[in-house]
């Protein structure tokens, strides 16, 4: 099977379980800048269960629109499971959605320090109240093969966390 076809499965399953379970599904993107969003829409029934998706690249927007508080920021810095996790439940509440998906992370090519290097990803999934973060390390790849590798990681995540 073609990585291609993969991926596109993928997207069909979160949108059935999401139907299956009558939820509404928002996104809050940063690094990714509203790719997993498009890929999501790649599946004719998305418009059943998404409504509204967030790209929030600067920090600003992240704190206007998704309620991500400036203090966060400030203590771990913008490519955070704790600004990942704000963005998830912002994004979510916002919008009334049962499930809210969060993406903060440094693609590159510059952009990257010792304790957080290009590559790094951080995640957050709100589902029905409960919050779930995690940090992936993809390597300095490319900047487009870590955004490719991040929504590939959400899609995966959700199908298991849903």
């Amino acid at each position: 099977m073609s990585g291609e076809m993969m991926n596109k499965d993928i997207e069909y399953l979160v949108v059935e379980k999401l139907i299956e379970k009558s939820y509404h599904i928002t996104f809050a993107e940063s690094c990714t800048a509203g790719l997993a969003a498009g890929r999501f829409v790649n599946v004719p029934d998305a418009s059943k269960v998404l409504d509204v998706s967030f790209v929030t690249y600067a920090d600003e927007a992240k704190m206007k629109y998704l309620g991500v508080q400036k203090g966060t920021i400030e203590a771990n810095g913008v490519v955070s499971e704790e600004v990942a996790g704000e963005m998830c439940e912002g994004a979510a509440k916002a919008m009334g959605a049962e499930v809210g998906v969060g993406v903060s992370g440094i693609a590159g090519p510059t952009g990257g320090t010792e304790t957080k290097p290009v590559g790094m990803v951080c995640f957050g999934f709100y589902i029905n109240g409960e919050i779930h973060t995690f940090t992936k390390q993809f390597g300095n790849l490319g900047r487009n093969n870590v955004r490719e590798k991040s929504v590939q990681f959400i899609f995966e995540e959700l199908l298991e966390l849903l």
